[in-house]
């Protein structure tokens, strides 16, 4: 049924809900693209797209779609056709219903629930949006097309993948049996530009002096943990973080799920592999760690320790290759410092805890903590120097720290970074190489 003659009726039938309107409404819709979408893949030659420009593409997709309008006689204004052949050239080339949400920049996350539910993230707060996809089947052609494009798969055998778009988002996807109503997607964005320490300063994730100073830890070669909860931030500070790396040194980046974008010009970029259908090629992040050091790095970057890798990084920060960066899923430093403990034990080797321990105060220099805030901001809650071991313990100073003070009416987080008075350790190494703060810069405020 054409959307012309749909609205018609509406107007003459003021008895039917507008809720039971708006869903018959994108029912046809849905159907109408769905013709269109076939009579295109019959008319196009696929085979010689490749060859053609994207501007050309989206000529020649503009002047089928045209033709096939025009010979099924489908009576559209021209908005109604200029979004049915956008619709239609996303099915072909992009993530259908997807893109329209991937081209706004202020959306964050995009958690498509089932193929009616999807949700975005903007600013911090979840809102549900009027896009969907046809029907499971629809979403599964978009999510298969995400995962082969960097050469993953995802079907019964192996229901669960972690992927990444071309911009560098990440993507999960589920599927039934283990997700119980249908495939659900979730694409975390990143964004083509990643944001830069001076973007992160006028968002108020912390201070230009804070800023500063990370600087100056980056530059001395100060061994970071970066810890902080889901959705913290913790990437987008370790790329802003790496962008202090001088452009002289040579880094390799070991992920799960390339995301990281480091803007220095000698770059090597390493990703897991998962097994294949017969259970074996898989490549972990603790295979790609043990072949980094052999590619004589000057910085390793680790997007995220999460396993038996975390021993193989730590022994590497403790054999030259100092000035590492890398994140972890915790609440707090010291949690963070207990889940490093949790991941050297999954790897089976026998090592007291003091032992463990001494890897750890050893290696690691600073640790910085984020978190996400109840308004949906993200600021940097606390910087922690690793002073060494008394007795049985790793010893912890913090250096800054984000002060709460409460929220304004409109729901925002009040509050302030403030030193709390301990000058670091790191403060000699920094002089070491040149540079030094100011002598008030640590004192309480």
């Amino acid at each position: 049924m054409a959307l012309r003659e749909r609205l018609i009726r509406e107007s003459s039938q003021t008895a039917a809900p507008a809720s039971e309107d708006a869903a018959g409404g994108q029912h046809n819709f849905q159907e109408m693209k769905s013709r269109l979408h076939r009579a295109l893949i019959n008319r196009m030659d696929l085979t010689k797209l490749n060859e053609l420009a994207p501007e050309q593409i989206h000529a020649e997709v503009a002047r089928l779609a045209e033709g096939v309008l025009a010979s099924e006689a489908m009576p559209l204004s021209v908005s109604e056709r200029e979004r049915l052949v956008n619709d239609v050239r996303h099915e072909l080339f992009g993530l259908g219903p997807l893109e329209p949400l991937l081209a706004d920049p202020t959306i964050s996350d995009i958690l498509v629930n089932s193929h009616r539910k999807i949700y975005i993230e903007r600013r911090g707060k979840l809102e549900m949006t009027s896009v969907a996809f046809k029907d499971d089947e629809h979403l599964m052609r978009v999510i298969e097309r995400i995962v082969s494009s960097v050469g993953r798969r995802i079907d019964e055998s192996s229901p669960m993948v972690d992927a990444r778009l071309r911009d560098g988002s990440r993507v999960n996807a589920i599927i039934p049996p283990l997700s119980i109503d249908g495939p659900v997607l979730s694409i975390r964005r990143f964004g083509t530009d990643p944001l830069r320490m001076s973007a992160l300063v006028e968002n108020q994730a912390l201070t230009k002096d804070i800023a500063d100073m990370v600087d100056m830890c980056v530059r001395a070669r100060l061994n970071i943990l970066i810890s902080g909860g889901t959705g913290a931030g913790k990437t987008t500070l370790l790329n802003a973080l790496s962008a202090f790396i001088p452009e002289t040194e040579r880094i390799v980046t070991i992920e799960d799920s390339a995301e990281l974008q480091l803007q220095q010009p000698h770059v090597v970029r390493l990703e897991t592999r998962p097994p294949n259908i017969e259970g074996k090629g898989e490549v972990t992040q603790r295979d790609l760690v043990k072949n980094a050091l052999r590619m004589r790095p000057d910085r390793i970057v680790i997007g995220e320790v999460r396993g038996g890798e975390a021993i193989d990084m730590l022994q590497a920060m403790n054999t030259g290759h100092d000035g590492s960066l890398t994140t972890v899923h915790a609440n707090t430093p010291r949690d963070a410092l207990a889940r490093l403990e949790t991941m050297i034990q999954m790897t089976g080797m026998r090592l007291s805890d003091r032992a463990m321990r001494q890897q750890i105060a050893s290696a690691i220099n600073m640790v910085v903590q984020v978190a996400r805030l109840s308004d949906g901001t993200r600021r940097v809650t606390s910087i922690s120097e690793i002073t060494g071991m008394e007795g049985e313990a790793i010893t912890m100073q913090e250096i800054f720290q984000y002060e709460r003070t409460g929220v304004d009416r409109e729901g925002k987080v009040m509050g302030r970074f403030r030193a709390t008075g301990i000058r670091p350790r790191f403060s000699e190494r920094l002089k070491a190489y040149g540079m030094q703060l100011p002598r008030n810069f640590f004192e309480e405020q």
